[in-house]
Parts: structure tokens; sequence; C-alpha cells
């Protein structure tokens, strides 16, 4: 294929998939299975606006791999939504569910809809619909695919999905398990909501923190006074810019579709937000430049560069104007192959998608976990850590003769509330993957990319899996 091809995004997954599956040792047959969409369910449904008139609505869910059970992947609600969209992500969710050691297979699902033409009723009534098609054809249950939310949703259209599907199984005990990313008082699991923007912060700092990987590039070991660019103030975004903030980045420029704003100070996301609620617009924030186009934000002068918004939007055309020396794929698909082959050139780190935004199905998984078990995070042993604690600082305090001050006093005794183990969770997640996928790149000269080495590494799990299962003599 010519430089020039245009490729579906599920081709896109399935080329990336076939560049790393060459630096396996997996059979020809097993590479099959794992690449192919195992199931898909693809439905029309009407329901009566609010007007009084019909309308029919298309919808997806595919389970990409059954390798493990149950799957596991969002609900987008979106124009956009097609069949080859929601193939795509599903597959990438099997491979970022392996690269993260979560136990699914990866699901994903798509409602044809922009969420803002259609009131809350309507949006109701679609997604009760739904899940009960989803039902009818086995396709969500705790144990069988468990849907979260995706573009264009979030916990209100997580709580209709666990509501109807206890309406339509009562009695079933781990029902709650159905869907996760659902508010905490129906079972959600504190710390979900920043999750995904957690873990890129999580997966950035450790590459960061690798001096041979920093030297490659020319950088400080280290996310301390970085420039970072995030394009897309969503829930990603906007959870990723305060992380960085936090941590001692700089974040430069934030995007939106409207536009882009820049101020080489540094910008404070909460009060960007909050400028947009106000006037409808990130434009015209007070001290900020405002730039021409919301993708002028893609190609300025910074060390670290977050696409947050939708896949597609850094590819050949634009690849080679991008300044950036780390881009952390915060988005599903935002780098088209293409924009891969530029970025090698040009010595630019891809920090890869399929395990960079694993954030939010890692801490799905901890909220699955936690419906099934029946029982809050910490509720075992905050109590028993805190008077441990407090006994052992009694204990230096009478020896030493000194007493430790009230802030450092307070932070020891702390016993752990479900959201800091949900975040020690996800810290030790991200951290991890990123070792595993860094030691099988820099150990293997040939592997040309992360993106390459992640898919080796998902490709080498998904397979153990098959031979586990015994499916294989």
């Amino acid at each position: 294929m010519s430089s020039n091809t245009t490729y579906s995004f599920f081709q896109s997954v399935e080329r990336s998939f076939d560049k790393a599956a060459k630096f396996t040792k997996v059979d020809s047959g097993i590479l099959e299975q794992i690449k192919a969409c195992n199931s898909v369910l693809q439905m029309r449904f009407p329901i009566k606006r609010d007007d009084g008139t019909i309308e029919v609505i298309e919808a997806y869910r595919v389970q990409h791999s059954h390798h493990k059970t149950p799957c596991k992947g969002g609900i987008r609600f979106s124009d956009e939504v097609n069949q080859d969209e929601v193939m795509a992500l599903a597959s990438l969710m099997t491979y970022k569910c392996a690269i993260v050691n979560v136990p699914f297979g990866g699901g994903k699902g798509g409602i044809k809809i922009n969420p803002r033409n259609y009131s809350e009723y309507e949006l109701e009534k679609i997604t009760r619909r739904y899940t009960a098609e989803l039902v009818k054809k086995n396709f969500i249950g705790p144990g069988i695919d468990v849907p979260a939310p995706d573009y264009g949703t979030g916990a209100r259209e997580m709580s209709w999905i666990v509501d109807t599907y206890q309406s339509l199984k009562p009695g079933e005990i781990d029902a709650a398990g159905c869907v996760t990313g659902k508010p905490v008082t129906q079972g959600g699991v504190r710390g979900r909501t920043e999750a995904t923007g957690l873990g890129v912060y999580f997966g950035i700092r450790e590459v960061c923190n690798m001096p041979k990987v920093m030297e490659k590039l020319g950088l400080t070991v280290g996310i301390k006074d970085k420039k970072v660019v995030v394009q897309g103030l969503g829930n990603v975004g906007y959870h990723s810019a305060k992380f960085f903030r936090e941590g001692g980045a700089k974040v430069v420029a934030l995007a939106e579709y409207e536009g882009a704003i820049y101020n080489e100070a540094g910008l404070n996301e909460e009060e960007v937000f909050q400028h947009r609620k106000k006037t409808g617009s990130i434009l015209n924030f007070p001290g900020a430049t405002n730039l021409a186009k919301n993708t002028d934000a893609l190609e300025l002068e910074c060390d670290i560069l977050i696409p947050a918004a939708l896949e597609n939007v850094i590819n050949g055309e634009n690849a080679p104007r991008v300044k950036a020396k780390i881009i952390g794929e915060a988005a599903n698909g935002p780098c088209t192959p293409e924009a891969d082959e530029v970025f090698q050139q040009k010595g630019i780190l891809c920090v890869p998608d399929m395990y960079l935004n694993a954030g939010g199905v890692t801490v799905s998984y901890f909220e699955w976990l936690k419906n099934l078990s029946h029982v809050r995070y910490g509720r075992m042993e905050k109590r028993f850590t805190e008077n441990l604690n407090t006994h052992i600082l009694t204990q230096m305090e009478t020896l030493s003769g000194k007493k430790v001050d009230d802030a450092e006093r307070a932070f020891i005794l702390h016993g752990p509330e479900e959201v800091d183990l949900v975040h020690s969770g996800l810290e030790e997640s991200m951290i991890s993957a990123t070792r595993e996928i860094m030691e099988i790149w820099l150990n293997n000269p040939e592997i040309p990319d992360m993106r390459t080495a992640a898919y080796v590494n998902a490709i080498n799990k998904v397979a153990t899996s098959y031979g586990e299962l015994g499916i294989f003599p």
C-alpha cells in the first residue's frame, strides 16, 4: 500500500498488530484468532422522541476476544459511531487489558447519536432500550460482558444500565458487576472519574524517570518543569492536565474543538474549565494567547504532547510539523500508522494509547472486584492500620523523647481510604506495564517503536492464555 493509503481505524489496528506479530514466536493460526473479532452485535430499535416522532437508533456491541471472560469495554454515544470503529476499539481493549494484567477480553459498544441533540429523558430511553437488547442477546452480565463509560457517556448512563439490568435479572446477586463507571451510591468505586487521566500521568512520569530514554530524547530526568500541551478538555484531558501540573510540569497550552489557548507561564485547567463553563469557549482566557485553529496546539514547541480527544488527529500530513519530544496518547488511536513512521524518523517517542489510557479499565477492574466481593475497599483494614501506626509512632516518640509535627503525624497515622487504595493499585499497574514494554523494546533493537513493543507484549500474553485454557494440545 502506498504511504497515501487511507486506512480505516480497524485496519490501522490490524496493521500495527501485523507489524508486531513478526517479533513473536506465536503460531500464525493463533495470530489470526487473536486478531479476529469473535462476536459483533448490530442492532436497530425505535424510540419515541419528546415531540411524538419515532426515530430508529443504530447501535453496536462487539466482543473482540473471549480468551478471558468477561469482555470489557466502554459504550460511546457519537455521530461518528460505526461498526469498523467499534471493532477497532474492542480489539484495542483486548491488548490493553493484557498489557496491564487485567483479566478481561476486549469489548466495545456504541450508539450512533449526538447526545447534545436529545433530552435527558430521550437519552434514558435509548440507554435502557440498548441495555434490554444486550440482555436479550446475552451480551451483558458480570461474567459475560461488562460495559463502562466512553466518549459521550458517564456515570449517569451507567446508572441507567445497572438499574435496567437488575430489573430484568431479579435476584442475581452480582448484578451490580454488569457495568462499571457507576455512581459510588450504586456500587461505583472512588477514584474512577480521574482514573484514565491519572494513568496517563503515571505512565508518562515513569517514562520520564528512565535516564537512558531521557538521554536519547535530550531531556532531563523527571516530570518537573516539562512543557506540556493537552488537546481536549474532557474528563481525560482535564485530569491529565491537573496531575501534570500538580506533578511540577507546566501546561503551556490547552485545545478544545472551538480553538486553543497558549500561555508560556502555564495554565490552570480548573480556571480554564470554569472560564469555558461561563463563556462557552476556552478562547479569550485571561493572560493566554488564542491560537487560530485548535490543531495548531498539536504543532507547538513542547516536551510532552497529550492528544486526549478523538482518533486520527495526528496523521501523515501534520506529523512532520509536530515538535514535541514525547507524545502520550491519552485518546484512542490519535496517531495514524503514517504518523508513527514520521515519529520514528524524527526520534519522537510516542507512548501508545493501548496501555497509556488503560487507567480507566484498570480502575473498572477494581470496581468489578468490589461488586463481586460486596465490600468497600479499606473497610477491613483502615482502622487496624491507623491503630497500629498510632502504637508504633507513640513508641518511637516515647523512646526518642521527640514529638513528630502535626502534618507528619496526620500522614503517618492515616489509614487507607478506598480512593488511596485505588490510586495505589493504578500506580502499580501503570509502572509495571511501562517497565515491561520498555524492557521488550530496549532489549530488541529490531523493534521500531514503543507501540510495536506494546503489541508484542499483548500478543504474547493473549497467546499464552490460549495455551493455558487447554484449547490447543
